[in-house]
């Protein structure tokens, strides 16, 4: 597996594929790297000649500094793990400069309004710093096809949008969510919880299957107060939001429209670890 550190060794390196004329897929990470990362280049490789992986903890998506203090990082056991797979040809290691040639500071995009639902009331900024490394990781490793789990459901909502406004030549491939045995989304962030926790915060994915259950009988109102609920008698975790939007404009809807896609929103709190979570609803 080749490891590329800075922006030129790696451009040289895809532009002699390029000319082979070698078919390139891509998922970039922040690192701390699980099973969930690895099932998205398990894909990538059956539809690609060459995987690339990418690894870039960017500081312009944490709206807290702690959280970013805090983030896991261990580049030399990712490092092994990608090699271990035997299906990632090439990872980038980018410096800041890299991929903010200008200094440290977001571009300002308009993704027609999907940055300001959910996270992005709560994370002001924050889907400017995701679309800023996203696109400059694009540009430089030039995918014909790049791979996002769908457990960041609005982040894929959004790169699929900067791709179609800046017109990439790159397919975008939403791949569902890796979870562990219990149900819980398999995250990073897992890693900061305790035992208990981590088997507790299995209650975030029961209640969004209940929801499914719950969409076919029930009002929205009466959905919401019963996850309020659920989570209200959960000790030593806090529900800060949970939606049902419109799986293509990311708008909370209080009704269910047969026209439409719906999908289940949430995130909780477990001690001073945010999780996410998300189901489509049938």
């Amino acid at each position: 597996m080749e490891i590329f550190r800075d922006k030129k060794t790696l451009t040289d390196y895809v532009e002699r594929q390029k000319e082979m004329g070698k078919r390139i897929g891509f998922a970039p990470t922040m690192g701390a790297l699980h099973q969930g990362h690895l099932s998205l280049y398990e894909i990538a490789n059956i539809e690609n000649d060459l995987v690339i992986s990418s690894i870039f903890v960017n500081p312009t998506q944490f709206n807290n500094p702690d959280d970013l203090t805090k983030y896991p990082r261990n580049t030399e056991r990712d490092i092994k793990l990608l090699e271990n797979t035997g299906i990632v040809d090439a990872v980038y290691l980018p410096e800041v400069k890299d991929l903010y040639p200008e200094g440290l500071k977001s571009k300002s995009f308009n993704f027609d309004g999907l940055e300001n639902e959910m996270e992005g009331k709560s994370r002001p900024g924050h889907f400017d710093g995701v679309g800023t490394v996203v696109e400059e990781l694009l540009r430089q490793v030039k995918p014909d096809n790049a791979y996002f789990g769908e457990k960041d459901y609005q982040q894929l909502a959004i790169i699929e949008k900067l791709v179609e406004q800046l017109k990439l030549p790159v397919k975008i491939h939403g791949v569902a969510i890796y979870r562990e045995e219990n149900g819980l989304a398999m995250s990073s962030r897992n890693e900061r919880l305790s035992h208990f926790q981590r088997d507790a915060a299995k209650v975030i994915h029961e209640t969004l299957v209940k929801v499914n259950d719950w969409f076919r009988i029930m009002t929205i109102p009466e959905i919401n107060k019963r996850v309020k609920d659920i989570f209200d008698d959960e000790r030593g975790m806090t529900l800060e939001y949970f939606e049902i939007a419109d799986e293509t404009t990311l708008k909370k809807t209080d009704f269910f429209y047969k026209d439409k896609k719906h999908r289940a929103f949430i995130v909780v709190n477990v001690g001073t670890v945010r999780l996410i979570d998300n189901l489509h609803l049938d």
